[in-house]
């Protein structure tokens, strides 16, 4: 399979236009930084947006902004701030097309990866929306005389989102969206390399929801300039991060420990294992590991990083996977037949490029190799993967993927778990309930049994544990994360005090 070129991308999407190229604090302004940052297509660098960044000055602006507004947003009706969210949904959903077409051009995504983002940020207000009438408090039981205990649940106050680059629009959106149907103001920092779709498209799309200025901010900077202050300010009570498992612990290490306490979600790294059992149907988990690991070039924190196959099945997985990834056509993804596409940028494929060199010099049986072209890094697979290896320690985030052999059941679960994330994960068997304990024994957030390690469903928990991360988000667990419990205790009849 050769790198498939047509249909290049050589102008930006015309939606990119209608989205002012600026940050926003209250309305649109130009930010303060001395430094700009520009936004390229990754596949040819065609230019896309050319901003203006924030400075620090302009991160305490964007929170003094969201403080002010946020207690009116929260005095609305349930019904008010439920019409917000579904209007930013629609909105969305009328310019589905677009908001693909401009994922696909800024961050690289196949047409297959597009369009399943942009579903997944329609899905998550529409949720959302359900958001304001589920929240509940409680009247408990007092055992001083006369006394009625109230429990009640309000907004955490203003919340800080940092944001990243692989899924921009969605990860920028499950946290905003469950925040602002809350009673929450926000104030958002996308990723450089994404600050379109994954930030000043929101906070467009927002206000023509008719969300309240001041209530949704958005800030484009580098980390290197406002990234810890945007964590450390005395104003945010909440802070949530997607992103790497070093960048997440130091915003834990900000946030918690810093002067001015705060709570924390913190999604981070994964190293999923997909385990193929002896009865598995291969024909099955050959498909799913491919569509789990190079979905948008395996950029996702739950892609399959590690396949691990039970011994009696091992060659014959390896044989089949080997021939259909070699089917899994590469390139620009302007041309929609192409399901790999580049490298988001080129720290990212040193680092892709470097984990290749690395398998090769330690010893992994290479199976399949396609070219590295420009960004375009093409599907490699390796077998006879150690646990001594870095394919097996290490978090790839590229097109790249290692095969490890089991030699029963209980082995694969110990490899399944010798790793310090524990984000999403995979068991594929037909016997279902078996396949249910195995997933039971998995040390992780989420495990699927028959499934790919990629899913996200806007009513279903999501998160991970160990250095995968704190904090769970989505339906009532997103409700949990950005409220708090205040309890208030009424003294109905007089009490007697001793003193």
């Amino acid at each position: 399979m050769t790198v498939t070129t047509t249909s290049p991308t050589s102008a930006a999407p015309s939606f990119a236009a209608e989205i002012p190229h600026r940050i926003h604090i209250v309305g649109w302004r130009e930010g303060r930084s001395e430094n700009s940052l520009t936004t390229t297509n990754p596949f040819d660098d065609a230019e896309l947006a050319i901003i203006r960044q924030a400075s620090v000055e302009d991160v305490d602006d964007a929170y003094a902004a969201a403080a002010a507004a946020q207690p009116a947003w929260a005095a609305k009706t349930p019904a008010e701030r439920a019409a917000v969210l579904s209007a930013a949904a629609d909105y969305l959903e009328a310019n589905r097309e677009q908001v693909a077409e401009l994922l696909s051009a800024e961050s690289g995504s196949s047409a297959l990866k597009a369009a399943a983002e942009v579903g997944a940020a329609i899905a998550a207000p529409r949720e959302a929306a359900t958001f304001p009438s589920r929240v509940h408090g409680r009247i408990a039981p007092s055992n001083s005389p006369g006394k009625e205990n109230r429990v009640y649940r309000e907004p955490v106050g203003v919340v800080g989102v940092i944001s990243p680059w692989n899924f921009p629009l969605l990860l920028s959106q499950r946290s905003v969206a469950p925040a602002l149907a809350l009673g929450n103001a926000v104030v958002l920092k996308p990723a450089s390399d994404t600050p379109l779709t994954g930030g000043l498209l929101l906070a467009k799309v927002f206000e023509e929801a008719g969300l309240p200025a001041g209530v949704l901010n958005v800030v484009v900077g580098s980390g290197a300039e406002i990234g810890d202050h945007f964590v450390a300010s005395p104003v945010p009570s909440f802070v949530s991060f997607t992103g790497s498992t070093p960048v997440g612990q130091n915003v834990g290490k900000l946030a918690v420990g810093g002067k001015h306490m705060k709570r924390v979600a913190l999604e981070l790294g994964g190293n999923a294992p997909l385990v193929v059992l002896a009865d598995a149907d291969l024909d099955q988990a050959v498909r799913a590991a491919a569509m789990g690991k190079f979905l948008h070039q395996g950029q996702i924190c739950m892609a399959v990083n590690r396949i691990i196959v039970e011994a009696p099945v091992y060659g014959e997985f390896v044989e089949r996977f080997a021939a259909h990834v070699a089917t899994i056509p590469f390139g620009d993804v302007a041309d929609q037949a192409n399901v790999v596409g580049p490298i988001i940028n080129d720290s990212q494929l040193a680092s892709v490029t470097g984990k290749i060199e690395r398998a090769r010099a330690e010893g992994a049986r290479e199976v399949h190799a396609g070219p590295v072209e420009g960004r375009v890094v093409a599907p490699h697979v390796f077998a006879d993967v150690t646990p001594e290896m870095e394919l097996f320690r290490e978090e790839i985030f590229g097109p790249v993927v290692g095969i490890v052999r089991a030699e029963d059941e209980a082995h694969a679960l110990e490899l399944a778990n010798d790793t310090e994330f524990g984000l999403s994960s995979a068991v594929f068997t037909t016997d279902l309930e078996k396949g249910v304990r195995f997933a039971r024994g998995i040390k992780a957030g989420m495990t699927h049994v028959n499934d790919i390690t990629v899913n996200d469903e806007p009513h279903v928990m999501f998160g991970g544990e160990k250095n995968s991360g704190l904090g769970r988000f989505n339906g009532d667990w997103a409700i949990e994360e950005f409220t708090t419990d205040h309890w208030i205790g009424v003294q109905q009849t007089p009490l007697q005090f001793p003193f």
